[in-house]
């Protein structure tokens, strides 16, 4: 059979066509290995990360920490035995990471804890938290018998004609809080209460908008009379 000119030019145009497209195919299937190799090292951070954000916390490691930053001021199991320093034990752990965060970065200021805070690690924070979380809380007692018809009020019904809301709305009405939310203050030192509601009052302590704003609407014999209150709540 005689090939034309104009015949043999378009079978060479077609097997160069065809050659070209095996090579992109070759180039392409040897791309892929490449491709799935970064694709699982994506996967694998993902999910080291993942792993690493839900990881238990040591409650070892966090009562080796307690014991060489937090013991002195507050108790051997978290029950401070001065009213001035809050009592840690039972306390929501998130809520006891989150004000050490905020005593390092500066959002909650008091020079003292934030030297101490200063020297722990998001993890060891969370170790510390977790660990005085574990301990039970010792039962406190309202001292003052002329303020807690008072303090009763203001925590389970605030005072509705000047918009203060009833403490008992977000803390419970057993003082117990809400993980993650609302501290829990069950039992606490009367003395700290009141220093702390007179601090989100004054504008010193201000890393909370919604007690600055609540706190602003009391006097001092009501927030001692509420403090006093929340001393025997159990």
């Amino acid at each position: 059979m005689k090939i034309t000119m104009p015949s043999f030019i378009s079978l060479a145009a077609a097997v160069f066509l065809a050659l070209g497209s095996v090579s992109s195919f070759a180039a392409t299937d040897a791309a892929k290995p490449e491709v799935k190799a970064e694709a699982k090292t994506a996967v694998k951070a993902e999910v080291k990360a993942e792993v690493k954000a839900v990881a238990k916390p040591d409650l070892v490691k966090g009562a080796a920490s307690y014991e060489a930053v937090c013991l002195a001021c507050h108790g051997v199991d978290g029950n401070s035995g001065a009213p001035v320093n809050p009592k840690l034990s039972q306390q929501h752990p998130e809520y006891l990471v989150k004000q050490l965060q905020e005593f390092k970065s500066g959002k909650r200021n008091n020079a003292v804890m934030k030297g101490f805070a200063s020297t722990l690690s998001d993890d060891d924070m969370k170790n510390i938290a977790y660990w005085a979380a574990s301990k039970k809380a010792k039962v406190g007692f309202a001292k003052d018998k002329e303020l807690v018809a008072l303090g009763e009020k203001i925590y389970r019904g605030g005072i509705s004609d000047r918009q203060i809301p009833a403490c008992a709305s977000c803390h419970s009405p057993n003082g117990a809080g809400l993980p993650a939310q609302y501290p829990r203050l069950s039992g606490q030192h009367a003395e700290y209460t009141s220093a702390q509601l007179t601090a989100f009052r004054d504008g010193v302590r201000k890393n909370n908008l919604q007690m600055s704003q609540v706190s602003a609407k009391l006097n001092d014999r009501e927030i001692k009379a509420v403090s006093d209150y929340i001393a025997g709540l159990r």
